[in-house]
């Protein structure tokens, strides 16, 4: 009953916020609710959500005041020569663009933090796409791919939780996988290149005049490339603004302090050195206003959906469910069933109550048939690119809500790519034997 009522609300959620019947944050809140009242939770629901969005908390603060600081640099210009360097390289070549995007996003998620990711990504490369007049749904979808992979690092989040789960070494685990991470940052670029060559057919290779400062130049519609208000713009202070960004994901990657606290003080720091007038700080703080709201209030809703997933048992009830129908008579599959499962699974379930909750289960289910745990830590980290458009993935939030894109619309363009994403590295997996049957 459980199971079936939490599959159930996750196919309503889905289907209402891909049909755009509802908003991801009004869905996110009222689709958990109601299925929790059908399961007979009303008494309960109160503790349940508030659970859930303490849970968030940290994060949604985080988010907050990272937004703002990157908001700042923007305002500030320093992303401005990254553009313009990425304009001469790529001559308003759509496809150049999206394969540099891939680039350059893998090399950002090399840190494993999607946040870091998504917006040193989409601040550096949103205005080119926008004054060529390129899908942004493009840039979100290549984002999220090239992370996806890259967060199966040791210091990324699935890889340590699974390793921690099963107490094994980090080696044996992460080893084996770099022939599967590089076939998914193959496909990343087949992917970039793909979508690179549509939008080539749809806009042509622009023509971007340098001597003029311009963007681009088509069809007698010129953009200029500084349209935007040189009053906020800080050349001067170029350097120390790089200084202080690059600082900040030092601390991130190290963990000097926890991830929310470095984000509020780096954001005052870059405030009062780039702003140092009270009119210049509200001014800015007011324009990045919105974007927050956005992105926190999604964050905070998504505790709503977690909160009540969890606490009604749910979530414990679908995974079961799923274990549950796999024949013994497959006991020798365990490793390649726990990669395909791995995609539904993460995709539902937050890192934690997978690779403490669930893993261990099929870890252990698997030993009777004389499977290596080391194989089932490995297979589990292979669904990755689905879990990354997760409703309850926050750093998902943040990237569609910087892209200006909608939700559903990012699910249903990003799906096909992250299956062959997986699909691609279970193959590898299987071929090279990083995972037996």
């Amino acid at each position: 009953m459980l199971a079936t009522l939490g599959f159930l609300m996750i196919a309503v959620f889905m289907y209402l916020i891909i049909t755009k019947r509802m908003s991801a944050m009004v869905a996110l809140i009222i689709i958990p609710i109601l299925f929790a009242i059908i399961g007979g939770f009303a008494a309960g629901l109160g503790d349940m959500m508030l659970a859930g969005v303490e849970q968030v908390a940290p994060t949604g603060v985080m988010l907050m005041f990272a937004i703002l600081y990157f908001g700042i640099m923007i305002d500030a210009g320093l992303f401005d020569p990254l553009v313009s360097t990425i304009l001469k390289i790529v001559k308003g070549d759509p496809i150049k663009i999206v394969m540099g995007t891939a680039i350059l996003s893998m090399l950002i998620a090399l840190d494993g933090d999607g946040t870091t990711t998504y917006m040193i990504t989409v601040s550096a490369m949103l205005p080119l796409y926008t004054r060529l007049g390129m899908n942004p749904l493009i840039l979100t979808c290549i984002a999220m791919l090239s992370f996806s992979f890259m967060n199966m690092s040791p210091w990324g989040g699935p890889t340590a939780r699974a390793v921690s789960a099963l107490q094994l070494d980090v080696a044996d685990v992460f080893l084996p996988l770099v022939p599967v991470m590089i076939s998914a940052a193959l496909w990343t670029l087949f992917t970039a290149y793909i979508l690179g060559k549509k939008e080539k057919k749809r806009l042509g290779v622009i023509d971007i005049d340098y001597s003029q400062n311009l963007a681009f130049n088509q069809q007698s519609a010129a953009v200029d490339i500084g349209a935007d208000n040189t009053s906020i713009k800080r050349p001067k202070l170029l350097y120390v603004n790089l200084a202080l960004t690059i600082a900040l994901l030092v601390c991130l990657v190290i963990g000097v302090l926890p991830l929310a606290t470095l984000f509020m003080i780096a954001f005052v720091i870059a405030l009062m050195i780039n702003y140092p007038k009270f009119d210049e700080q509200k001014e800015r703080i007011s324009n990045h206003a919105g974007n927050v709201l956005a992105v926190v209030g999604l964050v905070f809703a998504s505790g709503i959906f977690t909160g009540i997933l969890s606490g009604t048992e749910m979530v414990d009830a679908m995974a079961n469910a799923l274990v549950s129908v796999i024949p013994e008579s497959l006991g020798s599959f365990f490793p390649v069933i726990t990669a395909l499962t791995s995609l539904p699974f993460t995709y539902f379930m937050a890192n934690d109550p997978y690779y403490y909750g669930v893993l261990p289960i099929l870890a252990e289910t698997a030993s009777a048939y004389g499977v290596d745990p080391v194989e089932m830590a490995r297979a589990s980290v292979l669904g990755q690119p689905i879990h990354a458009m997760s409703p309850l993935m926050a750093s998902a939030y943040l990237l569609v809500g910087m892209a200006k894109v909608e939700f559903g619309d990012h699910q249903k363009f990003y799906f096909k790519w992250a299956l062959g994403s997986c699909l691609v590295m279970i193959a590898v997996a299987i071929v090279t034997g990083i995972i037996t049957f």
